[in-house]
C-alpha cells in the first residue's frame, strides 16, 4: 500500500468556537482507496496559509509514495531529515502529528480494527471527561460558582475546570485580595457539591513562582483536582519548585512537543498529571510513548483536547489503551458531532470509545463541505 495524495481542509467552527475558531484537517489517500484523516490541533488562527504550506511541503518530500504502515520510519524521516536530529519545533511537529494520525486511521481501516487495539488493546470501557465552568458572574458573586457546579453535577459531570486569572500579562503577581477571591469561589463550589465533583484549577503559565505558591496554599483546603501550568514551561525548575511546595497535583503538557520535551518534567518531578496533546506533540504513537513514560513515573495522563473533532478522536484512541489514563478534556460545539457520521458520545460524564476501525471517525462530507473556508 502506498500514499498517493495528501489533501488539506480548513474548517470554520461555529460559535462559541469551543475547540478553536478554525480546524485544519489532513486527508491521506492510498492506492488501495483507503483514506485516513488527521488534524493539526494547535489553533493557528491567522497562520493557516503557512500551516497548509508546511503540510504540502512534507507531503512532497516524505509522504507521497510512503507506506502508511511504516509509521515509525515516516515519523523519523519527517522529524529528523532536515534538522540533523535537531528539534523541528512548533512549525512542524503539529503537521507531523496530523500526518501520523491519518496513517493510523488508514492502518486501522486496512486491518478492520480500532487504533487502540493495535496499541495494546482496550483497557478502559469508558473514559471519564470534564467540563469547563462558565465564568459569567462568578468573580462578582462566588456563590454563582456553587450554582454552576451543582448544575454540572446534575448533568452527570464528576469533574470540571475553572480558569480564574487573566492570561496576559505574564508572568504576573496576583494580589492577595484576588487570591482570596478565588479561595472563596472554591469554598462555594465545595459547599454546593461537597466532594462529588473534582475541580481543576486552570492557569496558562502566567504566574510568578511566588504567586503560584501562595495560590496553592490558599486552595489546598478545597482539594483541587490539579493546578495546571502554574508557571511557564520555559523554566522547569520553577514548576518543580511549585510542586515541592504544595500537595495539589501539578498538571502540564499541552504545549510540549514530543517525548523529548517531557523528559525533564519527569526527571525534576515537576508534574504528576500529563496533559499531552495528540494533535500537537507528535501524533498517536508519540502520545502512547509519552503515556508510558508517565506510567513509569506513576504519573497520569489527562489529554488536552481543546481542538477539533479529529484530534479529539485520536486522543480517545490513546486514552482507551493507556492504563494510567485519568480524564479527558471535552470542549465541543455541535459541529464536533455533526461533522462525523457517528460522533463521539458524551453521556453522564463519560465518553464511550468507538468500536469502528481506525479512528472510528468518518467525516460527513456534506457537513464538511458547508464549513470549508479559504486560508
Amino acid at each position: 500500500m502506498k500514499i498517493i495524495d495528501v489533501q488539506t481542509f480548513l474548517v470554520e467552527n461555529i460559535p462559541p468556537y469551543q475547540g478553536g475558531r478554525r480546524w485544519l484537517f489532513v486527508k491521506l489517500i492510498t492506492d488501495e482507496g483507503i483514506e485516513g484523516i488527521g488534524e493539526w490541533s494547535t489553533g493557528q488562527t491567522g497562520r493557516e496559509k503557512s500551516s497548509i504550506e508546511i503540510i504540502k511541503d512534507l507531503a512532497t518530500q516524505f509522504v507521497i509514495g510512503a507506506d502508511p504502515f511504516k509509521i515509525e520510519l515516516l515519523w523519523q524521516k519527517i522529524y529528523a531529515t532536515d534538522h540533523d536530529f535537531r528539534h523541528p519545533g512548533l512549525a512542524l511537529t503539529p503537521a507531523l502529528s496530523a500526518i501520523e494520525m491519518a496513517c493510523w486511521d488508514i492502518v486501522g481501516k486496512a486491518l478492520n480494527q480500532p487504533v487502540y487495539n493495535l496499541l495494546g488493546g482496550q483497557y478502559h470501557e469508558k473514559l471519564r471527561a470534564y467540563a469547563y465552568m462558565p465564568h459569567g458572574g462568578v468573580w462578582e458573586n462566588p456563590e454563582r460558582a456553587g450554582e454552576i457546579a451543582a448544575d454540572l453535577m446534575e448533568k452527570g459531570n464528576t469533574a470540571m475546570k475553572f480558569d480564574p486569572f487573566p492570561i496576559f500579562p505574564a508572568p504576573r503577581d496576583i494580589q492577595l485580595k484576588d487570591i482570596a477571591r478565588v479561595g472563596e469561589i472554591f469554598r462555594c463550589i465545595r459547599d454546593a457539591v461537597g466532594y462529588e465533583v473534582e475541580v481543576g484549577l486552570g492557569t496558562h503559565g502566567q504566574l510568578t513562582t511566588s504567586s503560584a505558591i501562595r495560590i496553592a496554599q490558599m486552595l489546598e483546603p478545597y482539594y483541587p483536582f490539579w493546578f495546571e501550568e502554574p508557571v511557564s514551561l520555559e523554566n522547569v525548575d520553577e514548576m518543580a519548585r511549585v510542586a515541592s511546595h504544595t500537595s495539589i497535583p501539578i498538571a502540564t503538557g499541552e504545549r510540549l512537543l514530543t517525548k523529548y520535551e517531557f523528559v525533564e518534567i519527569f526527571q525534576k518531578q515537576a508534574a504528576q498529571i500529563i496533559q499531552l496533546d495528540v494533535g500537537h506533540c507528535g501524533g498517536i504513537l508519540e502520545s502512547k510513548k509519552i503515556a508510558s513514560m508517565a506510567e513509569a513515573h506513576y504519573a497520569s495522563i489527562a489529554p488536552h483536547m481543546y481542538c477539533g473533532p479529529v484530534a479529539a478522536a485520536a486522543a480517545v484512541q490513546v486514552a482507551t489503551c493507556s492504563p494510567n489514563f485519568l480524564i479527558l478534556e471535552f470542549n465541543r460545539t455541535d459541529l464536533h458531532a455533526d461533522i462525523f457520521q457517528e460522533p463521539l458520545v458524551f453521556d453522564n460524564g463519560y465518553i464511550a470509545p468507538p468500536t469502528a476501525p481506525g479512528l472510528g471517525a468518518e467525516l460527513n462530507e456534506e457537513v464538511l463541505a458547508r464549513h470549508i473556508v479559504e486560508a
